[in-house]
């Protein structure tokens, strides 16, 4: 094998090294967060700064454990490998929600926590992608 081809399967393994990390991390805190949501009594829900409905809450938990299982499942067992992407781009459908909620409930920095996590999911959606249409 050539150093030039050795080189670049090096740099493919690191990089689903990376994917792999972050999907994995992402996953455990969607599913954290999504399965608080399911369990946790309608009052303590409703206690945030902002108010929301608690069968929306519900339905946002739902979403983000289907999308926590989504961007693991597919890869792990391989079949429909490009599910991965679309449940990237779900939850970061959620995470905008959440910047833009966090974001008027008052001060702006919070709001931060929930746009990096967006950005680390298009991150792992693009990168999937690509992996996808290279293959």
């Amino acid at each position: 094998m050539t150093t030039k081809r050795r080189n670049l399967r090096e740099n493919r393994d690191f990089g689903s090294i990376l994917l792999w990390a972050g999907q994995g991390v992402l996953a455990a805190l969607f599913l954290f967060a999504g399965g608080m949501k399911l369990i946790v009594p309608a009052d303590t829900l409703t206690a945030g700064p902002v108010a929301l409905p608690v069968l929306f809450l519900r339905f946002i938990g739902f979403c983000e454990v289907v999308g926590a299982i989504g961007l693991i499942l597919p890869g792990l067992f391989r079949i429909h490998r490009e599910l991965t992407p679309l449940a990237a781009a779900g939850l970061v459908i959620i995470m905008t929600g959440a910047t833009v909620v966090t974001a008027i409930a008052g001060d702006v920095t919070p709001a931060m926590v929930p746009m990096l996590i967006a950005v680390l999911l298009v991150s792992i959606g693009r990168g999937r992608w690509h992996r996808l249409e290279a293959a």
